[in-house]
């Protein structure tokens, strides 16, 4: 499916969808986070942001921390929020999606948050709808998975306060991670100085060289002297393609207290979840002072939060 990555902005220049890090500007990126961190920082946990719309979830792949923080940041914004049972729905007895989709847009649902196996779903979606319905992509396939990195943004700025002079290292399995293509669109757009990605050869895209980053095999190489570590879940049935076990995996590229030496002592180590220990991270790492994985799971949900206000906001 060819993606429109032109799809996401209104003729203002303000964002109607949310599908894609590539084109957003660096403004784009630091509003969203400004406006997750007022979220975050007011003591309230209710607003009124989002009264009267309805968002309909439709996740057609199995989610639980992003469903979640989606619902969780809807119901704070004082959203409506409709959770479509996909797996007992009419798509299985035959409907298309743009017959689903159609319908719900006749109960005036206002946002879609869409999950899908394959790219480019959520773009089709947001061509297809009427001017009055926005999309957030929650992953697709492949391709991306937007709001993961506006989060993964966050943490960063979090802890280390600028990205300029930042040094980062993604480890695991780039040539199927989603989330590693909107990680490396949007530290690439926030100006970082350098971006290591690491793993197995058979797990890199073909296209290292045009992606502005630097590749290494060996991972205490590739984390020296870094500050910030980013590792990937790896799924077994990609294991079982690239030829590695687990044992094989663990050994080269886990992530041990050992192993995370080489970085510099204040070095942050995140991970989209969920955690595969003993296969990408030790738990004395995964649980450790240099952690910050739980802390991307509680700013999911005020970047999901910004987010959707944005949009409402532009419209």
């Amino acid at each position: 499916m060819k993606i429109d990555y032109n799809l996401q902005f209104n003729k203002n220049n303000k964002l109607q969808h949310f599908l894609n890090i590539e084109n957003l500007s660096k403004e784009h990126i630091n509003e969203i986070i400004d406006l997750a961190d007022k979220y975050i920082k007011n003591e309230s946990n209710k607003f009124k942001d989002l009264e009267g719309k309805t968002i309909a979830s439709l996740f057609f792949e199995p989610s639980t921390r992003t469903k979640t923080t989606f619902e969780l940041a809807s119901k704070r914004l004082s959203a409506d929020f409709i959770n479509i049972d996909i797996a007992n729905s009419s798509a299985l007895k035959g409907e298309s999606i743009l017959d689903m989709i159609k319908t719900l847009e006749a109960m005036e649902c206002d946002m879609f948050i869409v999950r899908h196996s394959s790219s480019g779903t959520p773009h089709y979606i947001a061509k297809e709808v009427g001017k009055k319905i926005s999309v957030i992509n929650a992953g697709d396939g492949i391709h991306a998975h937007p709001t993961q990195a506006m989060l993964d943004m966050y943490t960063i700025k979090k802890h280390k306060g600028s990205f300029e002079n930042l040094n980062v290292s993604i480890v695991g399995d780039i040539l199927h991670s989603r989330v590693a293509k909107s990680l490396i669109a949007s530290l690439k757009i926030l100006s970082v100085k350098n971006i290591n990605i690491i793993g197995p050869k058979n797990l890199m895209p073909e296209n290292i060289n045009e992606l502005g980053v630097d590749y290494f095999s060996n991972l205490e190489k590739g984390i020296d002297n870094v500050d910030v570590i980013i590792m990937l879940r790896l799924q077994q049935e990609r294991m079982k393609e690239a030829f590695i076990s687990t044992e094989d995996y663990y050994n080269n590229y886990g992530l041990t207290k050992q192993k995370i030496m080489s970085a510099k002592k204040d070095v942050i180590v995140m991970h989209p979840g969920p955690i595969n220990r003993g296969i990408e991270i030790d738990s004395e790492v995964a649980d450790g002072p240099n952690s910050v994985i739980l802390d991307q799971v509680t700013v999911g949900i005020s970047i999901r939060m910004a987010i959707m206000s944005l949009i409402f906001k532009n419209k």
